[in-house]
Formats: C-alpha cells, sequence, structure tokens
C-alpha cells in the first residue's frame, strides 16, 4: 500500500515548492462531506477543495451528468463546433444573475481566466487602462490577477513588474477598526491625487473577502461603490469566485446588498469539481469585444457545462441556498461559545455557510496568531478534520463545508475543531507560562 510519507517524497522530488499542500495527506476517494487517504484513513472536509465542492465530493446527479457526456465527446471547442450545453449552461447564469436581463455569459477553465477577461471586457468597453481593487482581495496567480490581489507575501513578491495603472483601496474591516467612511475616503483621495475617473475602466471587489479573510463588504460600501460607478462611467466587478453558487445563503454574495454589478466572475462551485469558470454581464458590456477577442481552447468544456447544468439543478432541489444560512447559524452559535472559553478567538464571522474565526493572542485584535492557526490546521487534520488557513495576517480559520452535509457530520466537524482548538490553545499557555 501507498502511504502518505511515500507520496509526499515523490511530491517533494517532483512538484515544485511554490505548489503547496495545507496537509501531506493524500487523497483516494472522497463522497459528500467524507475523504478517505491513501491510507484508508476518514476525513470530515470543512474544506470543500477551496469552496468548490458547495454540492459535495462526487454528487449523483454531478457525476451522472459528467458520466453522460463522457459517452458522447469529451472536447469540440466551442469556437469551432458549438454544443447546446454551453448555450443552456448560459442562458440559466442570465436568468439567475441580479438585476434585469438582458445578460450574457463567456466560458473559461479557471478563476484566474474568468478575472483576467473581465477586466479586458471592461477596457474594451470603456477604452480606458486604469484598474481599483481592495487590500486583502484575492483574485488570482496569474500577472495580471496578483497586480490586483491585496497581499504581497506569498503572491506578488519576486514575480518582478506587475500591471501599471492599479489602484488599492482599504477594505472594511470593522475589527481591525477600518470603515466604510475610510474605503469611500480612500476613493475620494485617490481622484483627487492620483488618477482621473475619467481613466479608470473597472472597480473590482469581493463582496465577500476569501484568501483575505472572510470580510463581508458592508452593504452600504457596494451601494455606494454602484454609485460611484454609475456617475464616472466605471464598470463594477463583483468577483463572486469563492463567494458565489450559494455559499451565503443567496446564489451570489452581492445579491445581500441589493445591488447589480456589471460583471461578476464566477468559477470553484460553479461545476461541482470539474474546472469551468465564466463571467456574466450586462450584454451591451459583454458584446463589447469584437469576434475573436474572447476564448479559449478548453474554455466552457463540454463535461464542465454539462456538470454545471447539474449543480444548479442541485441547488434548487436540494434548497442549498437555505441549508447554507442553517449551516451558518449552526456554526457561529457553536464558535461564538468556544469563544467565551476561548480568548484566542478574537472574532467570529459568517455569512451563509462562508464562516470564520480570527485568532489572536491576548484577546487584542492588533496581535494576530499566525503561528497558532497554522498548528491549528494540522491539529485539526491529526483528528481527521480539514480546515484551512487565511488572512491578511495569516490568522484566520475559514470553514467551508459542503452545503450538502448531513448534520451528523457537521457537527462531527465542529466537536473535532473543538478538540484541536483545546490541543493548540493548552499548548500555547504551557508555552507561554514556561517562556
Amino acid at each position: 500500500m501507498t502511504s502518505n510519507a511515500e507520496l509526499h517524497q515523490r511530491r517533494l522530488q517532483a512538484v515544485p515548492r511554490g505548489v503547496t499542500n495545507s496537509l501531506a495527506v493524500y487523497a483516494e476517494r472522497a463522497s459528500n462531506a467524507e475523504l478517505w487517504d491513501v491510507e484508508g484513513r476518514r476525513y470530515v472536509d470543512f474544506a470543500s477543495g477551496i469552496s468548490v465542492l458547495n454540492t459535495g465530493h462526487v454528487h449523483p446527479k454531478v457525476h451522472e451528468a459528467v458520466s453522460r457526456q463522457l459517452g458522447k465527446f469529451t472536447h469540440a471547442c466551442f469556437q469551432v463546433t458549438p454544443y447546446e450545453s454551453y448555450i443552456a449552461l448560459a442562458e440559466a447564469l442570465n436568468a439567475l444573475a441580479p438585476g434585469t436581463p438582458p445578460k450574457k455569459t463567456i466560458f473559461l477553465t479557471t478563476g484566474a481566466e474568468a478575472v483576467e477577461n473581465a477586466i479586458k471586457i471592461a477596457r474594451f468597453h470603456t477604452r480606458r487602462s486604469a484598474l481599483i481593487a481592495f487590500s486583502g482581495g484575492f483574485h488570482g496567480r496569474t500577472l495580471a490577477c496578483i497586480s490586483l490581489t491585496g497581499k504581497v507575501q506569498p503572491y506578488k513578491a519576486g514575480f518582478g513588474t506587475l500591471l501599471p495603472e492599479i489602484y488599492h483601496l482599504p477594505f472594511p474591516m470593522p475589527y481591525h477598526g477600518i470603515s466604510v467612511e475610510h474605503a469611500l475616503g480612500a476613493l475620494e483621495q485617490l481622484f483627487r491625487a492620483d488618477v482621473d475617473p475619467a481613466r479608470v475602466a473597472a472597480i473590482i471587489i469581493e463582496p465577500v473577502l476569501g484568501e483575505g479573510g472572510f470580510y463581508a463588504a458592508p452593504p452600504e460600501l457596494l451601494r455606494r461603490l454602484r454609485s460611484v460607478c454609475d456617475t464616472h462611467g466605471i464598470v463594477l466587478i463583483a468577483d463572486e469566485i469563492q463567494s458565489g453558487f450559494g455559499r451565503t445563503g443567496r446564489m451570489f454574495a452581492i445579491e445581500h446588498a441589493g445591488v447589480e454589478p456589471d460583471l461578476i466572475t464566477i468559477a470553484k462551485s460553479v461545476a461541482g469539481g470539474v474546472p469551468l469558470s465564466a463571467v456574466i454581464g450586462k450584454a451591451e458590456i459583454m458584446d463589447a469585444p469584437g469576434p475573436g477577442g474572447l476564448g479559449g481552447t478548453y474554455a466552457g468544456s463540454p463535461l464542465g457545462c454539462a456538470a454545471g447544468l447539474a449543480v444548479l439543478e442541485v441547488i434548487r432541489e436540494e434548497q442549498l441556498l437555505k441549508r447554507a444560512s442553517e449551516i451558518g447559524r449552526f456554526m457561529s452559535s457553536r464558535l461564538k461559545g468556544l469563544q467565551v472559553r476561548f480568548p484566542c478567538i478574537g472574532e467570529v464571522r459568517a455569512l451563509g455557510a462562508m464562516v470564520a474565526v480570527e485568532l489572536v493572542k491576548n484577546a487584542r485584535a492588533d496581535h494576530p496568531d499566525a503561528e497558532l492557526t497554522k498548528a491549528l490546521v494540522q491539529a485539526a487534520g491529526r483528528r481527521g478534520l480539514v480546515i484551512l488557513s487565511c488572512g491578511v495576517y495569516s490568522n484566520v480559520i475559514r470553514f467551508l463545508a459542503p452545503l450538502t452535509i448531513p448534520d451528523n457530520h457537521l457537527k462531527e466537524g465542529c466537536h473535532l475543531f473543538e478538540q484541536a482548538l483545546e490541543e493548540v490553545a493548552g499548548a500555547a499557555r504551557k508555552a507561554q507560562a514556561t517562556g
């Protein structure tokens, strides 16, 4: 039998160190919210492949749809010989996107591709080049996307000259004293001192920061950004790659604010684990680039489109928007109970099933505890729970359980997290006492 240790040694020899792993655990099979490694050990999955599996591992409907498509053809390239599933999924997403029609959708393969194409479309539509993003935001690992991303380590450092004419605003984080007024004031100052709004093509924002720590953008901020974009002819892009597809209790997180973006980028959970991404947007903006200006060889693969149609069916039939809200309420209650016992939990945050805890020293927001966070991920893994860290200060644990997770596995995962927290918090107290 191949072991995790053996595979990890092979991985170290064959794969660059720049591709990291949260756990040195190698998956063999999975089902819904459970995963088994190559040694047969079972894990409760609270990571979902970084929010890719809102419908769980190998959902029967997704499996059936992909299997059926495999029996027909795996690739044709939509730009050469198109196929109905691409059109059908585009129609469905156009109908689901917030705001009034007409909308249009282009399919791609990765989240970074979706962001890159949204930027291209916005620039072509406006004939402008400047872009505004937010500190703490994450938009992908391509050169343009790391330019937009609001975190230097490990995403920007050492990669040379980035895309020019990109400006960053502070993202509201009440726990750290950053308010909506701070963000809007910085925008006003930006327009006064650094860039004419008539040169700005787009403002891109995650309605809930993903890698940045699961801070939700206040509705007031999103509404004001919509007003600013309308005033100056700027395209408003909502990056829903991690927050979309039911994760927050709405199909798209920006719906909580009642705001209609011009373009929406989606990926991750759109196709239940099959690589697929998209840009959904207002038809007049989406139609700006000419024929041949958009596309990609694998963009909108027939397997991905078939899976995407099945995912929408699952979300509707299993009422996963409602389930996301239920999961969020349950987990928030459990975690706030732990917060009373463990002062290292500085804040509990949740919007639907997009749930996080921020870990600090001495109950102080200005003392982030990245070491404790790293240790907690490993301690949870040893107990059979997969969790992820994130955050500008690398001190946030994010919880991304599949929206299809049964109650018993949800409770089990929370219990395992509590055990892991007791271990690492206890060790930290002992170290502090002896230090």
